[in-house]
């Protein structure tokens, strides 16, 4: 592992520790969805503290039968917020989780439904909303991953009123 991955390591695992601390105090269960990031998402959460009393776990929805036929994800593009929103909304369900962040996106080299390498969306499901927004992210398939990883745990404390920025 070289000095920038060890870094880029140490930073989501630090943003997951501190998700940790947050989702403890406010007794809240957590939940992923995510296709992008194959589950890394999903294994920088199970890896923070106490996990098993917050995490209730992840669905990696790679391929487009699973976004469809598992989550209800509407026929048309899977790089989109209707995609992300349903992916988000159904984990839920599925999970019993209180707060679910979803993620679809392009990693590249080649660009997926129209959208350009870098083109992340994300979704967060809390309180019976889901809302949705998208990002583009600079670098290779490997940054782009590290970057929506880091973004997506941001999103989970925003979402259970926990600060954002570093501290």
């Amino acid at each position: 592992m070289d000095a920038r991955s060890h870094e880029q390591r140490d930073d989501i695992a630090g943003l997951a520790e501190r998700l940790a601390g947050a989702v403890a105090e406010r007794d809240v269960v957590v939940a992923t969805v995510e296709s992008l990031t194959g589950g890394q998402l999903a294994a920088d959460l199970a890896r923070a503290t106490d996990a098993s009393t917050w995490f209730a776990g992840g669905i990696v929805a790679y391929s487009r039968a699973v976004k469809h036929d598992l989550l209800d994800v509407p026929p048309g593009p899977v790089v989109s917020s209707g995609a992300v929103a349903a992916m988000a909304a159904n984990a839920a369900r599925l999970l019993g989780a209180d707060v679910v962040v979803g993620v679809t996106g392009v990693g590249g080299p080649d660009e997926q439904d129209g959208q350009p390498p870098g083109t992340v969306w994300f979704a967060v499901h809390a309180g019976g909303r889901t809302e949705t927004h998208v990002a583009h992210f600079p670098g290779g398939p490997d940054d782009v991953v590290a970057a929506t990883r880091r973004h997506a745990i941001r999103l989970l404390l925003a979402a259970v009123g926990a600060p954002v920025a570093a501290t």
